[in-house]
């Protein structure tokens, strides 16, 4: 018998200002844990999470620092999608943002939920 794959996805619209965008990736992050495939679709200034530098400037106590959450969930196989309009209103270009961050629309995300995937929303 196949093994099912379960998904999860996690939309992610609050960026550095907010302390959601650190509670987003610590649940992300456990997500993997529990064995889900896990992908990050962020729009508005949640964009600013994955711009070079951007996330350095972020800590929740008692969360880790939220590079170290991006980092971890990015190396732990967690696929970062960066909405297009969102990254070109901000003037942003794909050297700006961390390696791996895929820059598109919102199609890969609604596949994802089409197929299955549970959702979640910060």
């Amino acid at each position: 018998m196949a093994e099912i794959v379960k998904k999860l996805v996690v939309l992610v619209t609050k960026g550095i200002e907010s302390e959601l965008s650190s509670v987003a990736f610590t649940i992300a992050n456990g997500g993997i844990t529990a064995g889900l495939q896990v992908s990050i679709f962020l729009t508005s200034t949640g964009i600013d999470l994955v711009r070079k530098r951007g996330q350095a400037m972020t800590q929740v106590a008692p969360l880790d620092p939220l590079a170290k959450l991006i980092e971890d969930f990015m190396q732990r196989g967690g696929a970062v999608w960066a909405c297009t309009p969102c990254v070109t209103s901000r003037g942003y270009q794909q050297e700006d943002l961390l390696d791996g961050v895929v820059i598109t629309g919102a199609s890969l995300m609604h596949g994802e939920i089409k197929a299955g995937a549970a959702t979640l929303s910060f």
